[in-house]
């Protein structure tokens, strides 16, 4: 038996034809991004591109998917790689250890792929690949602000223009307009209200001057939340 029977069963054999037909992007291999790349994986996507800079820390082990104790030290974008490739042995996996900002973001959304996830979570690159995003009319789905969430029955997902309550779709959406686009991005959001008590505030540095509590679940259903979004596009079309 196939180890995706059981997605064939429900998405049938042309569905999952086109899932493996597929080459999907993920940016950023955090709490979100590794939960979205993983789905995307067990639900047979074909090809993914997986980037991220960062080396798995002991502070990600409460949230996040490849932070173990085992893994500590090494960057996410190899433990990902080997992570999905054990999952299945057929996927082409392309893994770039990099920080986008700049031409090479530019350069990466030039390329022709079915779907973007965005799961960066520093302000002026996430609002960088969005815009070239849209200008090269990329299908993308972006994750906003998941830490100092509870509830994952307040997740939502939806247009850019319609999220609120979510200081970091905020912050995206102000930059965004400055640009000319206010509408056009699908995003996952959660509108629920993030406790003072949950952020500290840090000495300023060049992307992050806080740092939110986050739980276990809500940044894997974040990410799952991603994934669904692409899957489903996909076996759409």
């Amino acid at each position: 038996m196939n180890w995706n029977s059981r997605t064939q069963l429900l998405v049938g054999e042309e569905g999952v034809k086109k899932l493996a037909d597929s080459h999907v992007l993920v940016v950023g291999l955090g709490g979100v991004g590794a939960y979205a790349a993983e789905q995307l994986a067990r639900a047979g996507i074909g090809k993914l591109t997986i980037v991220d800079c960062d080396i798995v820390n002991v502070t990600n082990k409460n949230r996040q998917l490849l932070a173990l104790d085992s893994t500590l030290g090494r960057p996410k974008v190899e433990v990902m790689a080997e992570r999905i490739r054990d999952i299945n042995p057929d996927v082409e996996v392309i893994a770039i250890n990099q920080y986008l900002k700049d031409q090479p973001i530019i350069d990466l959304m030039e390329q022709p792929f079915d779907f973007v996830v965005d799961a960066i979570d520093t302000l002026a690159p996430k609002v960088f690949l969005l815009y070239y995003a849209v200008q090269n009319k990329q299908n993308i789905v972006s994750c906003m602000g998941a830490g100092g969430k509870f509830d994952p029955t307040k997740i939502e997902i939806d247009d850019i223009s319609k999220s609120h309550n979510c200081r970091l779709a905020f912050y995206i959406r102000k930059r965004l307009h400055r640009l000319g686009i206010r509408e056009g991005i699908t995003v996952v959001f959660s509108p629920e209200k993030v406790a003072e008590s949950a952020v500290s505030i840090e000495e300023a540095t060049e992307n992050k001057i806080a740092t939110v509590g986050t739980i276990s679940y809500m940044p894997a259903i974040f990410g799952c939340f991603c994934a669904s979004h692409v899957i489903r596009d996909i076996l759409s079309r």
